[in-house]
């Protein structure tokens, strides 16, 4: 019946509860009431530490607990059977607890003239149990369903009924589970302050309005997990977590902590308590093939650790790192060698150790002598000492004390009788140990609290009086909580050591002791103290850190290792972020972070070096002499202008000879000089460009091909002429070709190119230019051309005449002379077109100084292309062949 008020808890009113509990066994009997509700679930042996006062408040804690779910057959005894084993930690926080309310009482500053008192009772941390012990505790009543029921009184505006045979408590310093805080905060109307229930939900003020806690919400736990993962760059991690409300609130706050900050979860395992192996299995197995050396545990139960650790020590899973929730990384490592190993550099967050001045001693001082009517320390000393302590018949238990079964603690025992000597001032026990107060200063910190809250309410003249006011003066003996809501809400106290306390709502600020479990050179675990966090950020000493991988390196946990600079990260499809690939920058492009997910560009005057991780100024570069292709080209036109030079003299020493003279050896010498020219001005192609060097070269070669192109035309068109004028009647056509008319034609047709030359030169010259168009390391600096124009109106004329002479060249290439130069220059032009063709396209299309070499190669093929096909075969005739160098023979049919 009392499960069946459970199930209804979160529906209720604070009265409803009790009420019900009331009717019911009015109805049914008491004994029916307790048969429905301990036989189903076991007798709960209701034992309690209590002090009487003036102010009574309450203690909830699970003192003794089920072993393990792991470990529990269920097949052969009923579901949470054999809570039997003594928890000696919380046996500290209840004696915490205790040693308070005495150092309170004994402070003259703090509640003056009140003296607090004390229930504390176990729970074994069921739901049915919690809710019997809470309802006697609201009751006033501490047997609950062991006692005999007088008439009841309902909680009312506030104000808890009371039950014959107690007072009830207007706090209760509990439960230590979030699920049973949750359940009593509905429920109950006294103030709950829970020293170990964390989770996020208790934090509403609209739901939990009555609930307090001395231990930060989860939210802040997993964002200090969070931080340390973001601190030490683990981008590619494992969670397993708890699959309850514990694991997936905490998994949410992380995941919200680290998104967008390039850190992914591998996987994420979750483990029930319905089937707690078949999923830790699952949890190895996956641990096991992941790649993942950095696993997350948020878990509830250290036991459950212990099981998945002995898993993958079975698969000799090694070189993980574990980091801990609150919840186990300070329990205690079984003696287990597998388990040593893997604990070894365990990371976790941990609820903050303070120390407690004078609790040390007040441990140590107990022993079942002074406190008869303390089972609990009478039980602790037949574990520890292995003796049963015995009392003098004569002694009864106080009637401030009490058992559901009186006898019991009194009864014989099997163990021989202790000599009366046994002390705990030389034992080193949990209970003992000082070095870990965790819950322990929790407990200590929430009794601290609602006694200034108790001050602050009954600070007020007269209190007890009869005439006191009741609206403006609360009694000791008449403590409404919602009151002393009022006053918990405004609590911001100092500790008797000094450390400042207060209430944000339901929560304390966040504070946790970040620890790491170390291995001792004799090979014990020891727990090591290595930083703090807050709600804000971490504060770590990482040389104090041993890591579970033998090194002092941090450990890398990545799925993808960072990119060097000089690259940049290219996500895998279908993977998450944290795994992509390095992709070397591209032209232009540097980066110079490690993991950059971008590369950036160059300034246009600026290029990458190496290892693209720098951006350097460009070089500047142009046609130079001091390099191969300029070294190349210049000994090129200077063998042209030598060959040139060459013919020039063997012409000149041989101008009598027919073959010099024929066809006006004038133009053959302007030919050769003109020639010249045009080896020449390719050298003003190479070079450092300046603004005359720019200017010059153009005109040089324009002018200097027109001249050249110019005498081959006249030269064409003699050889017509005089083929015409020896046909009867056509005699006077020489007289309009004669050496004078000759020459001012070339004149002619040179001035024509002069013009266009000055014309061009003076409205829009080339210039020197740095062309940064061009990607590389070099920055070109060139002679660009500023009109275009300009520019095919020099190439364009020289075209025209080019063609012209090839037309007239190519009629008259079949003439019956015996040596026809028209066929030479046939030759010549087919040549020079080929090359000026083949110009254009190249020209256009060649980067940076390639420019300047392709027309320094179009004009010096060209130029040798003339000086063959024209004066090869003369200077055979006439150096090799001198018998056919005769008139008669070159006019010979």
């Amino acid at each position: 019946m009392c499960w069946f008020i459970w199930l209804l808890a979160p529906w209720s009113s604070s009265s409803f509860p009790l009420l019900l509990l009331t009717v019911l066994s009015r109805q049914i009997g008491l004994e029916g009431v307790q048969a429905s509700v301990c036989s189903r679930w076991e007798t709960h042996d209701n034992k309690g530490l209590f002090q009487d006062g003036d102010v009574i408040i309450g203690g909830l804690f699970n003192l003794y607990y089920v072993p393990s779910f792991i470990e529990q057959d269920y097949s052969k005894k009923p579901y949470y059977q054999g809570c039997t084993s003594l928890s000696t930690t919380s046996l500290q926080a209840i004696y915490a607890m205790a040693f308070a309310v005495e150092e309170i009482n004994r402070n003259s500053t703090l509640l003056q003239g009140v003296k607090l008192g004390y229930r504390i009772l176990d729970t074994c941390a069921r739901y049915p149990w919690v809710l019997q012990a809470a309802l006697s505790l609201v009751a006033g009543d501490a047997h609950s369903c062991n006692s005999t029921v007088s008439t009841p009184f309902p909680a009312v505006n506030g104000q808890p009924g009371t039950l014959a045979g107690g007072q009830s408590v207007p706090l209760i310093i509990g439960p230590s589970i979030s699920a049973t805080a949750t359940i009593l905060s509905k429920i109950l109307s006294p103030l709950s302050m829970s020293y170990t229930a964390s989770c996020p939900c208790l934090s509403d003020r609209q739901k939990f309005p009555n609930f307090f806690r001395t231990i930060p919400s989860d939210v802040y736990q997993a964002q200090a997990m969070a931080r340390l993962v973001l601190h030490f760059k683990w981008t590619w991690i494992g969670a397993v977590i708890a699959n309850d409300g514990y694991g997936h609130s905490a998994l949410q706050v992380f995941q919200r902590e680290i998104q967008g900050k390039q850190v992914c979860l591998d996987f994420i395992k979750t483990i029930s308590w319905e089937r707690n192996m078949e999923d830790i299995i699952k949890a190895a197995v996956t641990i096991q093939a992941s790649t993942a050396r950095v696993i997350l545990i948020f878990f509830y139960s250290s036991s459950g650790v212990h099981q998945l650790f002995l898993q993958l020590a079975q698969r000799n899973v090694t070189g993980r790192l574990f980091i801990a929730s609150e919840a186990w990384s300070t329990s205690d490592v079984p003696p287990n060698v597998a388990l040593s190993k893997l604990f070894s550099g365990v990371v976790g967050v941990a609820i903050r150790s303070s120390t407690i001045p004078g609790f040390e001693n007040y441990i140590r001082k107990l022993n079942p002598y002074d406190r008869p009517e303390d089972v609990w320390i009478k039980e602790y000393w037949e574990k520890e000492f292995g003796c049963s302590p015995r009392f003098k018949q004569s002694h009864k238990t106080p009637l401030s004390s009490h058992s559901s079964s009186p006898t019991k603690s009194l009864q014989k025992s099997s163990l021989p009788p202790c000599s009366g000597t046994e002390t705990l001032e030389e034992v080193q026990s949990p209970l003992t140990d000082m070095s870990q107060l965790r819950r322990t200063y929790n407990v200590y910190l929430a009794v601290y609290a609602a006694a200034h809250a108790l001050h602050s309410l009954l600070s007020c003249p007269n209190r007890d009086s009869p005439t006191n006011n009741s609206s403006t003066c609360s009694s000791a003996k008449h403590i409404k909580p919602r009151e002393l809501l009022k006053h918990m809400n405004k609590v911001n106290i100092s500790t008797p050591h000094g450390e400042l306390f207060s209430f944000q709502g339901a929560d304390i600020p966040a504070k946790y002791d970040l620890v790491n479990w170390q291995k001792t050179t004799d090979g014990q675990l020891r727990l090591v103290l290595i930083g703090h966090a807050d709600e804000f950020d971490v504060h770590l000493n990482e040389s104090a850190i041993q890591w579970n991988i033998g090194s002092n390196e941090v450990p890398v946990s990545v799925c993808s290792k960072s990119c060097p600079p000089g690259t940049r990260k290219a996500t895998r499809k279908g993977e998450p972020v944290c795994c992509f690939d390095c992709i070397p920058c591209g032209e232009g492009e540097i980066s110079n972070i490690t993991g950059s997910p971008h590369c950036e560009r160059c300034p246009s005057e600026f290029w990458f070096n190496v290892d693209r991780t720098v951006c350097i100024p460009r070089q500047i570069d142009f046609l130079s002499f001091n390099e191969s292709l300029g070294i190349t080209l210049t000994t090129a036109a200077v063998s042209g202008v030598m060959m040139t030079t060459a013919v020039f003299v063997v012409f000149l020493y041989y101008r009598r000879t027919p073959m010099v003279r024929a066809n006006n050896s004038e133009l053959s010498f302007l030919l050769l000089l003109s020639l010249k020219l045009c080896f020449l001005c390719s050298l003003v192609f190479i070079g450092r460009p300046s603004v005359w060097s720019c200017r010059f070269q153009q005109a040089a070669f324009g002018i200097s091909f027109v001249l050249c192109v110019s005498c081959l035309l006249v030269k064409t068109m003699v050889v017509l002429a005089a083929f015409r004028s020896a046909r009867p009647g056509a005699a006077a056509l020489m007289k309009w070709f004669g050496p004078g008319l000759q020459r001012g034609s070339v004149c002619l047709f040179t001035s024509v190119q002069i013009i266009i030359c000055i014309i061009w030169l003076s409205l829009s010259p080339p210039v020197p230019h740095r062309n940064l168009r061009i990607p590389g390391s070099k920055v070109t600096l060139e002679c660009a051309m500023a009109s275009v124009v300009g520019f095919s109106l020099v190439l364009g004329y020289i075209g025209l005449l080019a063609c012209t002479c090839l037309l007239l060249a190519f009629l008259a290439r079949k003439l019956p002379d015996n040596f026809n130069e028209a066929k030479l220059i046939t030759f010549s032009m087919l040549i020079f077109c080929a090359v000026w063709v083949a110009f254009v396209p190249a020209y256009v299309s060649s980067p940076g100084k390639y420019v300047a070499a392709v027309e320094v190669f179009a004009i010096l093929a060209s130029s040798y292309g003339l000086l063959f096909c024209i004066f090869a075969p003369k200077c055979f005739i006439i150096l090799l062949r001198p018998e056919k160098n005769t008139k008669k023979h070159l006019m010979a049919r």
